[in-house]
């Protein structure tokens, strides 16, 4: 007997059907919580969305896994001729754009509806050019304007504002642009009147509800926030309050505190435990926005050390120079001023602070209410030196060369990503340059003991017998000329020897691994293991590079340029091995595919790529890790391959066996049980590698 259709589906029903048509997604893991969100929806809503996933996964599995996800919420905002309009409108996308704009397509999904609704609303684009230029202006320094992602409300970081892509509060459109503006002004003064001064996860922890009491935070703030704003800037407080409207009953008994001229974000959170125990949601208040304060107590960090190193390093500079015109130790002498900026004088004379670190000192002023005590105090010599890279990813020193573009295997698809990774490539930074000479002398009778071996090898000679002139004679070619002439057979004259030397053409390309796994014992010990194999591959005069390659996302792949071809194991090369150190993430197929070109290049019969690593490929987010990034791995290392290229792996991970023999073939890698035994055991690899 059939189901009624009326029946809703349960979810393991739902589980099942969607695991028909969602197979080659790879979110696959996820099927059961797309189950449970289709669950509580009626039959024709599950019906709806069960076709249109198995439609579009016939084209894409992961527009049909993102319809599923945003289906419970796509029918709260839609109806079923709605639904259907929003995923067509995405089909249409992915034939005109391809996958990434059929994808955002579908993340707005509350401005597809606002849009098929008819309401007025206001899009971020229109204003966004003039919002940023207001918002720097407000703040006197780059606080930049992005668009967070649709249906989340507005927030901050402190060096950014997002706002949503599309607003639809107010009754008219210009309502709603006025609103932008109101709500990038809020968020300005959360960064510029000390709401993220105070440790707010601390300070909610013991509270119940963390969600509900940063509502009731961002409420509460909002009071303090507009009190402040009016005070300084009077005809920008007037307008958000028509916007805004009159203040929540609930906030009347509080207003006098908050709206006080010493009022911080500490009496905000003082009166935060008695409005959470009230309970009840706080009433929602648009241009208040939300609050993360652990992302921006990170990012206020970050940005407040940079600033007090630049500072810092900038006085010190300066303190250094006046030391040297006058011949001994300059007095520095550092007077704040109240807006931040500073005047400096050298044994009584002032000098002018470099634009950067003026700014730099505006800013802690802004964030801290004044300079940091370490920044006043005198400066002494900084090892640190600020460089155009700051965050996750590598100190840049040098030259850094043009984006190469690469693509990358997708066995979902069974096709290539065309040009997907973006590959930059710079010299490691000089490390200490006693380094090397302190692994030479510690391990001196292994690496004398390693390079006699490889001299042996350069030594030998092939011997050709069988020759009709040569310096020695053929014993079994004589032996053979006597049983001929005994049996009446012409003799062969081809009776002597002749040495030759064995000419070797060998390139070999050693790739290390620099991810942030690498931090510790494993980099110590690829260091000296590279410079073990220095000394022993100079003996034999072969052609060899290395270079270290780690990264952040697919956008930027970093090589590190250690030895190139061609150059001498010289002092830079040498301290260039003392600088390897734990950068970030092993997207390792892109870099496989970068050196096997540089590989290629050399005009030698036999190529090896060597890859030293304690793990599997892995980078940043999902997507990369596991199977996606074995496979593209293993096809990177197919591609070297076809191009003459063979491929060797040196790893520590206990665990390297399940995925190097898929990668790499049950005969081309090495696990090596304990980090200690890379540096001896790398040599002999080596030598094994390239004995034929």
């Amino acid at each position: 007997m059939s189901e009624p259709s009326s029946r809703k589906l349960f979810e393991h029903e739902l589980e099942e059907r969607l695991d028909r048509v969602l197979f080659a997604s790879p979110s696959h893991r996820s099927i059961t919580r797309l189950a449970t969100g289709l669950e509580p929806l009626s039959r024709a809503q599950q019906d709806l969305v069960l076709h249109w996933a198995g439609v579009t996964a016939q084209t894409c599995a992961e527009i049909g896994h993102l319809i599923v996800s945003s289906a419970p919420k796509a029918l709260e905002l839609l109806d079923a001729d709605g639904f259907e309009a929003w995923v067509l409108a995405a089909l249409d996308s992915y034939d005109r754009q391809g996958l990434r704009p059929a994808m955002e397509s579908l993340r707005k999904l509350e401005a597809f509806a606002t849009e098929r609704s008819g309401a007025p609303f206001a899009r971020l684009a229109e204003v966004e050019g003039r919002l940023t230029r207001f918002v720097q202006g407000l703040s006197g320094r780059p606080l930049a304007v992005r668009c967070v992602g649709s249906g989340n409300a507005a927030w901050t970081d402190t060096d950014a504002i997002f706002l949503p892509e599309l607003l639809a509060a107010m009754p008219d459109a210009d309502g709603n642009r006025r609103l932008y503006k109101a709500t990038a002004a809020h968020l300005w003064a959360q960064t510029r009147y000390g709401t993220f001064a105070a440790d707010i996860d601390a300070t909610i922890a013991p509270l119940p509800d963390r969600q509900q009491a940063l509502e009731w935070l961002a409420l509460l703030e909002a009071v303090r926030l507009d009190a402040r704003i009016a005070a300084e800037l009077p005809g920008l407080a007037r307008e958000m309050a028509e916007l805004r409207g009159p203040w929540p009953a609930a906030l009347v008994p509080v207003l006098p505190r908050l709206q006080s001229p010493g009022a911080t974000v500490h009496d905000s959170l003082a009166l935060l435990p008695e409005f959470v125990a009230a309970g009840g949601v706080p009433p929602w208040l648009t241009l208040a926005g939300t609050l993360d304060p652990t992302a921006a107590r990170r990012v206020r960090g970050e940005r407040i050390g940079k600033e007090t190193k630049v500072l810092r390093n900038a006085l010190a500079a300066l303190k250094g120079a006046g030391g040297r015109k006058q011949g001994g130790e300059a007095a520095l002498d550092v007077a704040p001023g109240d807006d931040g900026a500073l005047e400096v004088r050298i044994d009584g004379e002032v000098v002018a602070l470099p634009p950067e670190a003026q700014a730099a000192a505006q800013s802690l002023v802004q964030d801290l209410g004044e300079l940091p005590p370490e920044v006043l105090s005198p400066a002494g010599p900084g090892g640190w030196l600020p460089t155009d890279k700051e965050g996750p990813g590598p100190d840049l020193v040098g030259d850094r060369a043009a984006d190469w573009r690469y693509d990358e295997w997708d066995y979902h698809r069974s096709a290539y990503r065309k040009g997907w990774c973006h590959v930059y490539e710079m010299a490691v930074a000089p490390g200490d340059p006693d380094y090397v000479a302190e692994i030479g002398n510690r391990h001196r009778a292994l690496i004398s003991q390693i390079r006699r071996r490889f001299e042996a090898v350069r030594g030998e000679d092939r011997v050709l017998g069988r020759q009709p002139e040569g310096e020695e004679i053929d014993l079994d070619a004589q032996v053979d000329a006597h049983i001929d002439r005994r049996s009446g057979i012409e003799p062969s004259p081809r009776l002597f020897c002749r040495r030759i030397r064995n000419e070797r053409s060998m390139a070999a390309m050693f790739m290390v691994d620099m991810s942030g796994s690498t931090k510790g014992w494993v980099n110590d010990a690829e260091r000296e293991s590279l410079i073990m194999l220095c000394e022993a591959i100079e003996a034999l005069g072969d052609d060899y590079a290395i270079y270290g390659f780690s990264g952040w996302t697919r956008t930027r792949c970093d090589i590190y340029r250690i030895k190139a071809f061609g150059d001498r194991y010289d002092e830079a090369v040498r301290r260039r091995i003392a600088g390897i150190e734990a950068k970030d993430y092993t997207r390792m197929g892109v870099a496989i595919r970068h050196l096997t070109k540089l590989l290629a290049e050399r005009p030698v019969r036999h190529k090896l790529l060597v890859t030293l690593s304690d793990g599997r490929p892995d980078d940043f987010g999902d997507e990369y890790r596991g199977t996606y990034g074995i496979e593209d791995t293993r096809q990177a290392l197919q591609e070297a391959r076809r191009q003459g290229v063979r491929s060797y792996c040196v790893t520590i991970d206990r665990h390297g066996a399940d995925y190097l023999k898929r990668m790499y073939g049950p005969a081309a890698y090495t696990v090596l049980d304990e980090v200690g035994k890379l540096p001896t055991k790398i040599a002999d690899i080596y030598r094994r590698l390239t004995a034929n």
